[in-house]
């Protein structure tokens, strides 16, 4: 076996999982980099993974593994650089463990990050949400639970990860009615809830038998959904809503455009960008100023309070005749 192995093993049981405490998604975000990457040493090499020597994972190789992952695969320039994280990571860890590789792990600690356009986000107006909501079959079980997934999450803004990990337990009524989820980086908040929303919710815990320590959006087996059914059944119910709601594009409809609904309509309330921050789980300010970038009504409002300059059109001409005969020149 290699020295690969090894390290690599204790990179997840004692780094992520006992020193740092990772979330099971960081987790499970690492492994698909990480086994997406001995899947391309297999190719590119023919060594299986266990045969593999860092001398095998050069700077060279690692720049076409993200060269594969965008021409190939068709990846992002945001999932590259997701990607390029993990494996960064496991080279600082072997930093520690093979000194004797420290030239080569520096170089590939060394290889940046691609930089890209960033787009206005996508989000869904008032009217737009509403024919979401309306969506969901509610004569069927399935669409009861989709429903009330639906509008938790456009009030929340909760991300799907957060979504599939609630529980029944974490929805508490009544005065200072709200939802409390374990989000990114493991912590932990408190999200109040619309009264439109709590009336859904009582319902669907009504029939889902309100046992606290048991999924609040289970399958139908009793289980979590994972994030690809519940991206499936958030563009079903977009493609259905687009038959009433035109301007609905189901292929560009995630739940993450949910989250970003969430943001806008708060900020179309007037509520400061602080208060969203921590509504979103935010750790940095920074991330919510994209949704200022967004709000045209923000901008229009800044528009209507400047004052519109007075200068009439035409050209100028000068009244000096030694003047004019220089610009006539």
């Amino acid at each position: 076996m290699s020295p690969i192995a090894p390290t690599l093993q204790a990179f997840f049981t004692e780094r992520l999982i006992k020193q740092r405490q990772v979330s099971p998604r960081t987790i499970g975000s690492y492994l698909d980099s990480l086994k997406l990457l001995l899947g391309f040493g297999l190719r590119q090499t023919g060594k299986q993974p266990t045969a593999l020597d860092w001398a095998d994972l050069n700077a060279e190789f690692i720049c076409d593994f993200l060269d594969h992952l965008e021409n190939d695969r068709h990846n992002s320039p945001r999932t590259r650089n997701l990607r390029l994280t993990a494996i960064r990571s496991l080279f600082a860890f072997a930093a520690l463990r093979h000194p004797e590789h420290a030239d080569l792990i520096q170089r590939v600690l060394g290889v940046p990050a691609k930089r890209f356009d960033k787009q206005l986000i996508n989000f869904l107006t008032a009217s737009e949400i509403d024919a979401l909501a309306d969506a969901p079959d509610t004569g069927r079980w399935e669409g009861r639970r989709d429903r009330a997934l639906l509008l938790l999450a456009v009030q929340t803004g909760l991300r799907v990860s957060e979504l599939i990990g609630l529980d029944c337990g974490d929805v508490n009524f009544g005065d200072g009615a709200s939802v409390r989820c374990l989000g990114k980086g493991r912590k932990r908040r408190a999200i109040p809830l619309t009264t439109p929303t709590q009336a859904v919710l009582r319902v669907w815990l009504s029939e889902r038998g309100d046992r606290s320590d048991q999924p609040l959006f289970p399958t139908r087996t009793g289980r979590r959904p994972s994030v690809d059914a519940v991206e499936r059944l958030v563009r079903l119910h977009a493609a259905t809503a687009a038959r009433t709601c035109p301007t609905i594009r189901p292929k560009q409809l995630h739940p993450h455009v949910l989250r970003h609904s969430c943001a806008m309509s708060l900020l179309d309330a007037g509520v400061d960008t602080a208060v969203i921050a921590l509504w979103l789980g935010h750790a940095d300010l920074r991330s919510t100023s994209i949704y200022l970038h967004a709000d045209m009504t923000i901008k229009q409002r800044a528009l209507d309070a400047t004052t519109p300059t007075s200068a009439q059109p035409g050209r100028y001409q000068p009244n000096d005749k030694l003047l004019a005969f220089l610009e006539s020149l």
